[in-house]
């Protein structure tokens, strides 16, 4: 039945993930608050789910009372989230790069680029100022898998945050990959905005993080 107990333990615990995956390394009381639960059920699910090597936590030192457990998924956790059917990419990526070499995996890049950049252009309007072209962009992003959001900084700058990586797999493999990625994001914002990426999962970050701000202009 899908108002069971079962049912509905299964849907807190992929919340759970869900939330970890998007936020980082959370303590349960956040994650209580978040989901609109005790801390106490959010604690069961933790440890049902580290039972399973899908989270683990680290100790946090607080300047009161015990330090505080910061829960965060493992590796064993990314097959709950897509993954742009890594295997399959995978396998033409190396195919492609065994018959026809790096010069032939340069051009199969160069038309996935030209494509990839001739949709997200269809999708963000150039006239649109910078912020707007940013949430578009998240949102385009989101869709193909990348749960992506943009956080004002500041400065005045922008962080285009990407919690997950579909391509990740095939992107260990194939570098070039983010290099278009960083490319495209670049042309699609325009000449107005710098793009630099800050974080990088292929590195062995938790996301990946693009910072963005307005071009100064150069006086005469």
């Amino acid at each position: 039945m899908a108002n069971s107990p079962k049912a509905a333990h299964t849907r807190t615990r992929q919340a759970i993930l869900q939330c970890l995956k998007q936020a980082g390394p959370t303590d349960s009381q956040e994650l209580a608050a978040g989901l609109g639960i005790s801390a106490m059920a959010v604690r069961q699910h933790l440890y049902a789910l580290q039972a399973e090597r899908l989270v683990t936590y680290e100790e946090e030192p607080r300047p009161l009372g015990r330090p505080a457990k910061l829960w965060q998924l493992t590796p064993d956790a990314d097959c709950f989230f897509p993954n742009g059917y890594a295997d399959l990419t995978l396998g033409l990526l190396q195919s492609v790069i065994e018959a026809f070499g790096q010069e032939g995996l340069d051009r199969l890049l160069a038309v996935r680029t030209q494509h990839q950049l001739e949709q997200y252009q269809g999708q963000i309007p150039q006239q649109q100022t910078l912020a707007a072209k940013l949430a578009a962009l998240a949102q385009v992003r989101t869709e193909e898998g990348y749960m992506a959001e943009v956080r004002s900084q500041p400065d005045g700058s922008y962080l285009l945050v990407e919690n997950h990586c579909p391509i990740c797999i095939a992107a260990v493999v194939c570098a070039g990959l983010c290099d278009r990625e960083l490319e495209i994001f670049q042309q699609v914002l325009g000449d107005e905005a710098t793009v630099e990426r800050t974080e990088h999962i292929v590195a062995g970050a938790r996301r990946c993080a693009y910072r963005v701000g307005h071009q100064v202009a150069l006086d005469e």
